[in-house]
Order: C-alpha cells, then structure tokens, then sequence
C-alpha cells in the first residue's frame, strides 16, 4: 500500500535502485527491467522516460539500446526521483486535501502530518541511492 507515492513513483524508485546495483556501463532494456521487477512493460518505458527527461538516467537507442543511470548513485538522492515523477507537492498540501488548511487554520492532521512529513522529506533529501545497494541487491533477486 502506498502512503505518500503514487504507484509509479514507487516503481521509478525500484528501477533507479535496480540499476544502481548493475556495473556502471551496463543499459538494459525496458522489457528486462519489467521482467526483473516485476512491472508491466509499458508502465516502466513511461516512467524511465521521465527519469530521462529529468537527466537522472539517460537511454541509448538501438538494438543493444536501453536504460542506465546518467550519475552516480552517490549523486542520486531518492528526493530528486520523487520529485521527478511525482513532484514535491505531496511536501506542501494537506494530507486530508483540505485547500485551506495552514498553521492559523490546522486541519485535525495538521500538527502530526508536518512532522511526518518534515521527517520523510529530510530522509529522502539526505538518503542517496547507494546506500541502499546492497539491499537492493537482494529484494530483487528475491522477486
């Protein structure tokens, strides 16, 4: 069950930790991605095109084409595929989509939800992609 990500953020921040554990110049397919992790082909050409777009993987075209990471996993923060495929808002909007919730007119969440919120963006913010290699390594090759 998401909680904050939509569905396809969710899988944006699979594929972006899928290739941060393959060697540095291997591109794989959309169609290989979508079979390791499990996502359906189509969904996952979507999302990796607005990963692209964004400059966080690049895509070469061609029979040996594909997808890989455009920098270093050191230089990714999972903020910034968040932000790419979902954007920020989720950072600054009531999460009862009160439009005029605020300090001086708190929804009943308001209070909890800021300090949530505060504390998933900071983690996001500070969290790198490989960090979670390792990790990564071994979920997807449990799926």
């Amino acid at each position: 069950m998401t909680v904050i990500f939509s569905k396809k953020c969710e899988y944006g921040l699979q594929a972006i930790l899928y290739l941060s554990t393959l060697e540095r110049e291997a591109v794989l397919s959309a169609d290989e991605i979508a079979r390791k992790l499990n996502i359906p082909k189509e969904f996952i050409s979507k999302i990796l095109q607005s990963l692209t777009d964004s400059g966080i993987v690049f895509s070469k075209k061609g029979k040996s084409g594909g997808f890989a990471l455009a920098k270093d996993p050191r230089r990714i923060r999972l903020i910034d595929v968040v932000a790419a495929i979902d954007g920020l808002a989720v950072f600054d909007s009531c999460v009862l989509g009160f439009p005029n919730c605020n300090p001086d007119n708190p929804c009943p969440l308001h209070e909890k939800w800021g300090q949530l919120r505060t504390k998933a963006y900071g983690m996001l913010t500070d969290e790198t992609i490989d960090l979670f290699r390792e990790k990564t390594i071994s979920k997807v090759n449990a799926k």
